[in-house]
């Protein structure tokens, strides 16, 4: 059993099982702060009953026009926590919110094209990749020479809200796009 809630200030203090997973994007204490101010209803943590942090959702409204949509920044579940359905939880939770309240046309992400596990959950959650985008962890400055040759792709995956019926914001052939870090708004 655990407890979804909203995001708190004082949860970073508590987040250290979640965020030392290798595929976790750790930030800076003013990046948490500024996602917490700005979209509070798009930012949720998962709680045990011990008080344990399980894992956290981030996300942010973005966009203008028929590209107004929620984005999941990041999405983490502390390994011990894994495979008993947190994440769908938490994405369900951003998924309405981005759609009930903000009136958004898709929901988006980016992972890394290594994390088969994730792009597996998300594909089982309606997600497709929209396209492929050349370098968009090696700007993070991992792997040799500042690049992440691991992932020198990270597919931008996107699921459609009920105001896009006609599913315009998803293509079928996104894995075939590749476009540049750089080309990415």
């Amino acid at each position: 059993m655990s407890v979804l809630r909203p995001f708190r200030a004082t949860d970073m203090f508590k987040f250290n099982n979640v965020n030392l997973d290798v595929w976790t994007e750790t930030y800076g204490i003013s990046f948490y702060l500024s996602y917490l101010s700005r979209w509070p209803d798009l930012c949720c943590v998962q709680q045990a009953p011990s008080g344990r942090m399980m894992g956290y959702i981030l996300g942010k409204a973005e966009g203008s026009g028929a590209e107004w949509h929620g984005h999941v920044t990041a999405l983490t579940v502390a390994p011990e926590y894994r495979r008993l359905s947190l994440a769908r939880k938490m994405m369900d939770l951003l998924e309405f919110v981005s759609d009930e309240i903000y009136r958004g046309f898709f929901v988006d992400l980016y992972v890394r094209c290594a994390n088969y596990v994730a792009i597996d959950m998300y594909e089982k959650l309606g997600y497709s990749v929209y396209r492929r985008v050349r370098e968009y962890y090696g700007s993070l400055g991992v792997g040799k020479g500042g690049r992440d040759e691991e992932d020198a792709f990270g597919p931008d995956m996107r699921k459609p809200l009920s105001r896009d019926p006609g599913r315009r914001s998803v293509r079928p052939n996104g894995r075939d796009i590749i476009v540049s870090a750089h080309d990415v708004p």
